[in-house]
């Protein structure tokens, strides 16, 4: 995603000229050059006004302020005196040679400020690289792909600065037009100097080193927030002592979303819809037509007999979705509408299938996030755990890139796998595998580089999700605090009395629904209708989409 960032400092510089379009753009280094070039610009008219002066009181010779400038601009870069020497008075040849020597001087400061650091690779301050900050996030140290969390606060437009203690690391990607810093997060100059007091958020990674963080932090800003990521949950509870705000496990997030994914859309949706209207998902695969293309752009969007109910986005679930959504490769939109509303779509998106039936889960790995996973499954599920270490109590002990582990474990009849191992070499082994045992089988995969999300797809995958772009994703969220307004949990659809509705049509009742819902149709006469223009009277039923909390306000 950066192989297109600015490799050299020559291109760097330009890069970032190029993306200067106000003077809070300006980095510390180029408010300097920029002040150098006004204090440059006010030497040379000072010393053309004194010359001029000079000229006429003391040598007798009356000429304009422009041949007094050209003069000392001569006299300053050393390329001649021009018509003007000699000069008959001490004072004025005094005043020559001090422009002269300060001509020499302002030449070797501009040699250092301009040219030595911007064609040669010179020691920088990582500071002078930063623009303007106020209102930004603090990330201190990050081991989970850096440069994919950079990248999606940068596409998300809010203003980051990165505190990484590795100057080598910090040094090449500040080389990359990224804003970083090298210093160790644990020092409150170095907090200093991210400009902590004035952030809105800080992000801690620092993995043992946490807990001396957050307490620099809250040193320098007792107010504001501050998000942990760990490797384990149970530290939640002695980090929030110390002043954490929120806690983050990114495996434990990522096995809760599959496990939400497993079971995204309730099986029983036919009964509220009728037999005529079906739920179908469209997954978006990378390259394809729906790849970088929002939801209201969707073939499903624009056609009047479907209606996009939710997305899984990076394992967020939106419901409903805003049409400006941007859809990245494994999104899954889940859509409603008549069976023959679908017809001849296959072959314009990436792909549309039948929401599965999950009664036989496969759990494989049991580390944090196949725990999370396994107690996120419903209870109504049948599970079935397998782990290399007979220490985790499994159902099936063995290697889950083996075919006789796997076979043990069922995955012929079961209706879903969930790959949670920490090995991405070992989950796209295993999907593999899977997927030649059986085609009916559901995979969805844990890996932890963004980059092998694509190989899980090719080895077979059904959905994939990578700990890297879950946790940026997440933590871009958490910038605006509004994680609140995607809901998890099983997308439900239920029946509502079309009186609540009377006099109003689908489209103005669902613009006045409850957050978190959509209103999917109006229901009359045996058939589904999806029209907005559609007026609801008492005798129909109109059909809600929405999770079991955001529901219960129609029930």
């Amino acid at each position: 995603m950066s192989s297109g960032r600015p490799k050299g400092p020559l291109e760097q510089q330009l890069r970032q000229l190029r993306s200067i379009e106000s003077l809070a753009d300006l980095t510390g280094r180029q408010r300097k050059v920029v002040k150098f070039g006004l204090g440059l610009v006010a030497v040379l008219l000072l010393y053309a006004a004194v010359y001029n002066v000079g000229m006429r009181t003391l040598e007798g010779d009356d000429h304009s302020f422009f041949r007094s400038l050209q003069t000392v601009v001569e006299t300053m870069t050393t390329t001649g005196f021009g018509a003007d020497a000699p000069w008959s008075t001490p004072w004025m040849n005094l005043l020559v040679i001090w422009f002269q020597i300060s001509g020499v001087v302002i030449g070797l400061i501009t040699l250092r400020i301009l040219i030595i650091p911007l064609f040669e690779r010179a020691p920088v301050v990582l500071d002078e690289r930063l623009t303007s900050k106020d209102d930004h996030v603090v990330v201190c140290e990050y081991g989970r792909g850096k440069d994919v969390l950079l990248d999606e606060l940068e596409a998300t437009e809010i203003p980051y600065v990165l505190v990484d203690s590795d100057k080598e690391e910090a040094v090449a990607l500040s080389n990359r037009d990224y804003q970083v810093i090298d210093g160790d997060p644990t020092d409150t100059e170095t907090l200093e100097r991210a400009s902590v007091a004035d952030a809105a958020l800080v992000v801690t990674d620092a993995r043992d080193r946490n807990a001396s963080v957050a307490l620099t932090v809250r040193q320098r800003n007792e107010d504001v927030p501050l998000l942990c990521l760990t490797e384990t949950p149970d530290r939640g509870d002695a980090l929030e002592r110390l002043g954490v705000d929120r806690v983050v496990c990114p495996s434990a997030l990522i096995g809760r979303r599959l496990a939400e994914k497993a079971t995204a859309v309730d099986p029983g949706a036919g009964d509220a819809l009728g037999e005529e209207a079906v739920v179908r998902e469209l997954v978006v695969r990378r390259g394809r037509s729906l790849d970088g293309a929002t939801v209201g752009e969707t073939v499903a969007a624009a056609a009047e007999r479907l209606t996009v109910v939710a997305a899984w986005v990076d394992g967020e679930l939106r419901l409903p979705p805003a049409p400006d959504t941007r859809l990245t490769p494994d999104t899954v939109l889940v859509v409603v509408g008549p069976r023959d509303g679908f017809d001849g779509m296959p072959a314009t998106v990436s792909g549309v299938r039948s929401p599965r039936r999950h009664t036989d889960v496969v759990v494989a790995g049991l580390g944090e996030a196949g725990r999370t996973a396994l107690d996120s499954i419903p209870d109504d599920v049948s599970r079935t755990t397998v782990d290399v270490d007979d220490g985790t109590d499994p159902d099936v002990t063995g290697d889950v890139a083996d075919r006789e582990t796997l076979a043990e474990a069922g995955i012929e009849d079961a209706s879903t796998l969930l790959v949670a191992v920490d090995d991405d070499d070992t989950a796209l082994l295993a999907t593999a595998l899977a997927r030649s045992m059986t085609e009916e089988l559901e995979l969805l995969v844990r890996v932890t580089d963004a980059e092998s999300v694509p190989k899980a797809f090719d080895a077979g995958a059904d959905y994939a999700l990578s700990e890297q772009r879950t946790t940026a994703r997440a933590l871009a969220t958490a910038v605006h605090d509004d994680a609140v307004l995607h809901p998890v949990g099983q997308v439900r659809f239920l029946r509502v009395d079309g009186e609540r509705f009377d006099g109003r049509t689908l489209g103005e009742a669902g613009e006045r629904s409850e957050p978190g819902s959509v209103l999917v149709g109006v229901q009359r006469d045996g058939r589904l209708h999806t029209d907005p223009g559609t007026h609801i009277s008492p005798g129909d039923a109109v059909v809600v989409a929405g999770v079991d909390e955001e529901l219960r306000a129609y029930e």
